[in-house]
């Protein structure tokens, strides 16, 4: 199964639609958001798509009741950061991030080589991240907003081989 992952879409809406256009057309069955969508209607956009969603809130997330309300009206799935959940038999981990890009990374690793999750996955840095510690998957998908490191990313798992790459959009 494919996994649309994404974070950090700050209401760019024509973003975050090219993102949606390229989940759909690779066939993605669950979209996974890290946080940091800022305004109801961002996530709105996403939601629309209808595809299995599970989202965290980020640290920009001002409007949560807002989030809430609308995520809960389209039968999905939003929650306060960390997250644990299970997707195809593999123990996930899931938080925005805490601090300085340097301290967000610091954190993560020592999740991930604890070798309590398969798969721990992040956002906030703005920085794509993928790599193996410790027999851990971590995967940083970057930012959808695109503006502060000049680049619109998002990543795909497939889940079964356990293999994600970074996609410009």
């Amino acid at each position: 199964m494919l996994i649309g992952i994404m974070s950090d879409s700050h209401d760019n809406i024509a973003k975050i639609d090219a993102a949606m256009s390229f989940f759909s057309s690779s066939g993605v069955r669950m979209i996974i958001h890290l946080g940091d969508y800022v305004a109801p209607f961002s996530l709105a956009r996403i939601l629309k798509s209808g595809v299995r969603f599970v989202g965290i809130l980020g640290n920009n997330d001002g409007e949560k009741l807002g989030l809430r309300e609308i995520v809960l009206r389209a039968g999905q799935e939003l929650y306060e950061p960390p997250f644990e959940l299970e997707i195809g038999g593999k123990r996930v981990f899931m938080v925005h991030g805490y601090g300085s890009k340097e301290k967000t990374r610091a954190i993560i690793n020592s999740i991930a080589k604890s070798g309590d999750y398969d798969l721990v996955l992040y956002g906030h840095t703005h920085e794509p991240d993928v790599r193996v510690e410790k027999g851990t998957l971590i995967i940083n998908p970057g930012e959808v907003y695109g503006i502060l490191t000049g680049r619109s990313t998002v990543a795909v798992l497939d889940i079964t081989r356990m293999e994600a790459r970074i996609v410009e959009i």
